[in-house]
C-alpha cells in the first residue's frame, strides 16, 4: 500500500469513526432525556437516585451482550461514568471523602460518582461520618480495610457510633508511584509519604533508595505537593496525586505486593438497597456476656445456610470491664426469610447497617 492509498484508507476509517461518534452522542443525549424524566418522577416521590444494585444489573447484562472487544473492566469504566453523569442530571449530589484531593479515597469516590459530582475532601474519617450523619452531604466515602494492613478500626468504630447506613462497597487495587522533578535518582535525598505507603513499598525503597531520608506526612497527596515544591525530593504517592501536582512519575506499581487492595464503603444517612442477585449484609451485635452466647448466635447462621464473610470483636468503650460488640458481614439480603428469622429471634441485639451488592 503506497502513501496515497494509506491516506485514503485512514480517511475512510476516520469518517466512519466520526459517524459512529455522532450516533453515540445522539444516543447519549436520548438517554439523558429519559434520565431527566426518571429524575422528575423520583424527586416528586422523594425516591432514591443512586441505585447500586440496578447499576450492577446493567453492567452484568452489557457484559453478556458484548462481542468480546470490550472486556468487563472497559465496560465498567465507560458505563460507570455514564451512570455518574446520569445521576447528576437527575439530581446533583454532594460527596464527602477522606482527603485531601488526590487521595485513594478521592480516586474511589470518582470511580463511582464520576468527574462531574461535587466532592468535599475532609481531613479525617470522623469528619466524613459527621457530614453524612448531619446530612450536610448525601454520601461519604471511607476506607474500611486493606488486605495487607487489616481493618481500619476508626471506620468500624464510627459505624457503631453514628446513625449511618452502608450504600455500597468499592474494592480498589492500590498502586504506588515514585514521583519527582529530579531526573537523576542519585539526586533524590528525601522521600515524602505516609507510614503505610513506606511499609507497603519497603522492598523497592531498600533497593533503589537505601540512603534517602523517609519523611512521614499526613497523606500521599501532601507528599506529592511537597515534592513538587522542593528540590532533591520525591514522593511515594498515587498516580492521581502526581498528576494533580504536575509531578513526573519515575516508577509505577512499586508496591511490594501486586495484590495490594483496599475496600472502601459508601455511606449515607438513610438508604436501603433493593435485592440484587448477589448481596452482602453488615450487622453489629451486642450479645449477653455469658458462656456460649456467641457460639449459639453463630450457629444460627449455619442452621439457616448463611455464609459468614467476616466477624470481628471490638471493645465496648463505656464499660469498665472487658466486654465486646461484634462487627459481622454475611452473604444475603436483610429481607431474606432466613435472615429475618435470625433478626426476629435476636430483636434488640442486632443493628443492620445495610445490604448492598457484593463485589469482594
Amino acid at each position: 500500500m503506497n502513501q496515497e492509498e494509506l491516506h485514503q484508507t485512514l480517511q475512510t476509517l476516520r469518517e466512519r469513526i466520526d459517524e459512529i461518534d455522532r450516533q453515540m452522542l445522539q444516543l447519549l443525549e436520548q438517554r439523558m432525556a429519559e434520565v431527566q424524566h426518571i429524575g422528575d418522577l423520583k424527586k416528586a416521590n422523594n425516591a432514591i437516585i443512586y441505585r447500586p444494585e440496578r447499576e450492577k444489573q446493567i453492567l452484568d447484562r452489557l457484559e453478556r451482550l458484548s462481542q468480546g472487544v470490550l472486556k468487563r473492566s472497559a465496560i465498567d469504566a465507560i458505563f460507570l461514568e455514564i451512570f455518574a453523569i446520569s445521576r447528576n442530571v437527575e439530581l446533583p449530589e454532594k460527596v464527602a471523602y477522606l482527603g485531601p484531593t488526590g487521595s485513594f479515597s478521592h480516586q474511589a469516590a470518582e470511580s463511582r460518582f464520576g468527574a462531574m459530582s461535587e466532592y468535599i475532601p475532609l481531613s479525617t474519617i470522623k469528619a466524613v461520618f459527621e457530614s453524612v450523619d448531619t446530612e450536610r452531604v448525601r454520601f461519604g466515602v471511607v476506607p474500611i480495610e486493606n488486605n495487607q494492613e487489616g481493618t481500619v478500626v476508626e471506620t468500624v468504630n464510627l459505624l457503631n457510633e453514628c446513625e449511618v447506613h452502608i450504600v455500597a462497597e468499592i474494592p480498589m487495587p492500590i498502586h504506588f508511584a515514585l514521583a519527582s522533578k529530579e531526573e537523576a535518582l542519585q539526586s533524590i535525598q528525601k522521600i515524602y509519604s505516609k507510614g503505610i505507603a513506606f511499609r507497603q513499598c519497603r522492598q523497592f525503597l531498600g533497593e533503589y533508595f537505601p540512603h534517602a531520608e523517609q519523611v512521614n506526612v499526613n497523606s500521599t497527596s501532601m507528599a506529592a505537593q511537597l515534592a513538587a515544591q522542593q528540590p532533591a525530593t520525591a514522593a511515594l504517592c498515587s498516580s492521581i496525586a502526581a498528576k494533580i501536582y504536575d509531578l513526573p512519575v519515575l516508577f509505577e506499581n512499586i508496591e511490594d505486593n501486586a495484590h495490594n487492595a483496599t475496600r472502601f464503603l459508601i455511606i449515607s444517612k438513610e438508604f436501603v438497597n433493593n435485592k440484587s442477585e448477589q448481596d452482602k449484609t453488615t450487622i453489629l451485635t451486642n450479645l449477653p456476656d455469658q458462656a456460649g452466647s456467641l457460639a449459639v448466635f453463630l450457629q444460627e447462621f449455619d442452621r439457616f445456610g448463611i455464609n459468614l464473610n467476616k466477624i470481628e470483636s471490638h471493645p465496648i468503650k463505656n464499660e469498665a470491664k472487658f466486654k465486646y460488640w461484634f462487627y459481622i458481614d454475611f452473604a444475603g439480603h436483610f429481607t431474606d426469610e432466613n435472615v429475618q428469622r435470625i433478626f426476629n429471634k435476636y430483636e434488640g441485639q442486632i443493628r443492620c447497617l445495610g445490604s448492598y451488592v457484593k463485589l469482594c
